[in-house]
């Protein structure tokens, strides 16, 4: 899975509408079907069963500056949206293809008579809040670099990327070629170093452990259930790759017991997270699956988190920017 940086700073008006126009309030695909091959219309239909999908594009830019980029991007890759210094906005392509008549038709041409048809609908969207500085660190760019025109990440800034903000990868097939390469790399590896990254990873987890449950049953902190000590885990509240020094050492805080029965899941995922005071915060994206919606409803929804206070409180605040799946900005 790649990623694509693709600014469109909300500061500016013309893109701002076009953003509002199209990501928004989705686009109704049979109202602009007549512009679209007959397959593209018909795979939007399938993918978007509701009729509406949020849509965007790229203009080939100066001497098609920008059509050996698109053409690297692919369902499945991640888009963000960045402007205002910070990253605002991300989904997962779920489809691409070529209408100059359709982006004519949404966003009008540009002042030098350029479209931004090389288009794209996405999925899964969601909004963010990460300062782009952050960004700049964590894939070592400099520090006054700006997304100036669109990106494609390579492989390890993306995986990077991916790491940082929990990015759930879109359901799609491997191909041949993909399933012959994981073979490869499996027929390749070296058990050994595998093994002792587990034993390291088993050792820290279970000193964590001890530390937050000092019996052989516990109280998970995010649904409350009492449980044995077989089904809880000490959970970084913080993901601990991003902890500085200081934070990986102050253990009274950085972690909690959570359960193996699905709120260690959830919380991870972003599903839910710890307001300020304790109380649950239950992601509005969480009703696109049925068997999550259901199982916050039954353990978490209402609860307020003992586990909280101002010391942790920090940690939780991350959790909330960088991992909780907020809604796309209006």
């Amino acid at each position: 899975m790649r990623i694509v940086m693709q600014p469109a700073s909300r500061a500016k008006k013309v893109v701002n509408k076009h953003y509002l126009d199209t990501i928004a309030n989705p686009v109704v695909i049979d109202t602009y079907a007549h512009l679209l091959d007959a397959q593209v219309a018909d795979q939007l239909r399938t993918l978007f069963p509701d009729g509406s999908a949020p849509m965007w594009g790229v203009a080939p830019g100066k001497r098609d500056v920008n059509v050996s980029k698109i053409k690297k991007m692919r369902p499945g890759d991640w888009v963000f949206f960045t402007g205002e210094s910070k990253v605002y906005f991300g989904g997962t392509i779920a489809l691409t293809w070529r209408s100059q008549p359709m982006a004519n038709e949404l966003w009008a041409a540009d002042g030098d008579g350029s479209t931004w048809e090389y288009m794209y609908a996405l999925s899964g969207t969601q909004g963010f809040d990460i300062p782009i500085q952050e960004v700049r660190d964590l894939l070592d760019w400099n520090p006054k670099r700006n997304v100036m025109g669109i990106s494609v990440l390579s492989e390890d800034e993306s995986d990077s990327l991916q790491t940082l903000l929990t990015l759930d990868p879109a359901s799609a097939k491997a191909s041949p070629v993909d399933l012959q390469e994981e073979e490869a790399a499996i027929a390749g590896f070296d058990g050994e170093l595998e093994r002792k990254a587990q034993r390291a990873q088993r050792g820290e987890q279970a000193a964590l452990k001890r530390r937050l449950l000092p019996g052989n049953a516990g109280q998970c902190a995010l649904c409350g259930r009492e449980l044995p000590g077989a089904f809880l885990i000490g959970a970084h509240i913080k993901k601990r790759a991003f902890c500085n020094d200081g934070e990986k050492r102050d253990l009274a805080n950085i972690a909690m017991l959570a359960c193996t029965l699905g709120c260690d899941a959830l919380y991870e995922h972003g599903y839910v997270a710890v307001a300020p005071g304790g109380a649950i915060q239950v992601s509005p994206l969480a009703g696109t699956i049925p068997e999550v919606a259901v199982h916050i409803q039954a353990h978490l929804a209402g609860r307020t988190v003992t586990w909280w206070n101002p010391s942790r409180e920090p940690y939780y605040h991350w959790h909330r920017k960088h991992t909780f799946k907020d809604v796309p900005p209006s």
